[in-house]
């Protein structure tokens, strides 16, 4: 009999904000090779049905009109958790649920306890990782979830290394708790035919397009690829730089390319839908990521897919994604005289563009396909169901004090049970 494994997730597609939209939908339509799997998410009519052979159950949250961003996550979660409940009563029971990331915590954590089912968590990124530490109330907040929804998980999956190291250290969970799964991209999704009549929308024909896309807030560090532009035009007055999306630094930014003389060197699109975006893709003579805090970089390995050459930042999960002068480029994170010589390389040299192109291909064949990220992350289900089994997930007797504990059994509890039958492993939150 399959395992039914109920994932939530705040976005997923055509509702997506950011990468973990798709990583959702990529990793769910995966694993439906090995197992039912349902998605609650919001956006779209209530009514389930069958996406890619994901079943996928959407609600909205409350139309209460809360007071800020926060009052909305819970009206989300309120609208999730009853969703949920709908959920197993129709399908359940369900082996695994897998949250992804604190903006579902709350009906996640409630699920677990009310059907005593274990808890996956997928940690994509931290409040305190995105803006270099916890400087008020609301990032405090934030975090403080962050913390709860890894100590509720029975196992944490990170994407990266980098992501690892971060979440022992801010919310000190134990190693043998985490497990590395990195993002995946489907080349076919992004490999298209060049379009010259679109790319002469957005340059002239003897220009060389450095396309960024993503959004436009602090940690993608667009604000570094604009301040290294005048360098990268001193050795190649034929570039131009295209910045594709959207968020609150766009007019920060367009002020800085004013400022910097660049004039019709800067090209703002706004928003691009999936066509427009792998269009330019395609056209583009080098794709850059400059970011200052990227848990993993899933547009890098988009880029990578579509046949574009990449110049990334050595930051966090990028790093990791790339290796300097195989799949990619890395510059020194935050240098704009780093990030323009990088750029210049792969604009002069096209045979060392063309190398970086088949390497790149290589490398997702071999490390970053969604079948072999679906096998991994199965097996983190695996085993978390064999040792939930193994757990009495029922109350215990009253204690001395005449006590009943609140919650179930957890990957405390089954520890606990090995250390008695002499197993010896350390004991760990969950």
């Amino acid at each position: 009999m399959a395992m039914k494994v109920l994932m939530l997730s705040w976005e997923y597609p055509p509702a997506s904000v950011g990468g973990l939209a798709r990583h959702v939908e990529e990793l769910a339509a995966a694993l439906t090779d090995m197992a039912e799997v349902h998605v609650l998410t919001r956006g779209g009519p209530s009514a389930p049905g069958p996406e890619d052979s994901v079943l996928v159950h959407r609600v909205e949250p409350y139309s209460l009109n809360p007071a800020d961003f926060l009052g909305w996550v819970f009206q989300l979660n309120m609208a999730l958790l009853e969703q949920g409940i709908r959920l197993y009563q129709h399908y359940g029971p369900f082996d695994i649920l897998h949250a992804h990331d604190w903006l579902v915590a709350f009906a996640a954590r409630a699920l677990k306890h009310a059907y005593l089912v274990p808890l996956v968590a997928t940690i994509h990124a931290t409040e305190a990782g995105r803006n270099q530490g916890l400087h008020n109330d609301t990032q405090r907040y934030i975090s403080s979830v962050e913390w709860w929804l890894a100590y509720e998980a029975w196992r944490v999956i990170v994407c990266s290394q980098h992501m690892r190291q971060e979440v022992r250290r801010f919310f000190q969970v134990p190693d043998d708790k985490l497990e590395v799964v990195p993002n995946g991209v489907r080349p076919e999704r992004f490999q298209v035919r060049p379009d010259l009549n679109l790319r002469l929308q957005y340059a002239a024909p003897g220009e060389k397009i450095i396309f960024f896309v993503g959004r436009l807030v602090p940690e993608k560090g667009v604000q570094v690829l604009i301040q290294a532009m005048p360098a990268v035009l001193r050795n190649c007055p034929e570039a131009k730089l295209i910045v594709a999306g959207q968020g609150p630094m766009e007019g920060e930014l367009k002020y800085l390319a004013q400022n910097l003389g660049l004039g019709p060197k800067v090209y703002f699109t706004g928003y691009l839908d999936d066509a427009r975006r792998n269009a330019l893709y395609a056209v583009a003579d080098v794709a850059v990521f400059p970011s200052l805090y990227e848990p993993f970089g899933i547009v890098a390995l988009e880029a990578m897919a579509a046949g574009t050459p990449v110049v990334v930042a050595d930051t966090g999960g990028l790093g990791e994604v790339v290796t300097h002068g195989e799949s990619g480029l890395k510059a020194f994170a935050g240098s704009a005289a780093s990030l323009a010589e990088n750029i210049f390389r792969v604009l002069r040299e096209q045979g060392l563009a063309d190398y970086l192109r088949q390497e790149a291909a290589r490398c997702i064949a071999s490390r970053f396909n969604w079948p072999r990220i679906a096998q991994h992350t199965y097996k983190v289900y695996q085993r978390v169901v064999g040792e939930a089994g193994q757990v009495d997930w029922g109350r215990r007797e009253e204690d001395e004090a005449g006590k009943r504990p609140h919650q179930p059994y957890s990957l405390l509890e089954y520890r606990r049970q090995k250390q008695e039958k002499g197993a010896g492993t350390a004991a760990t939150r969950g």
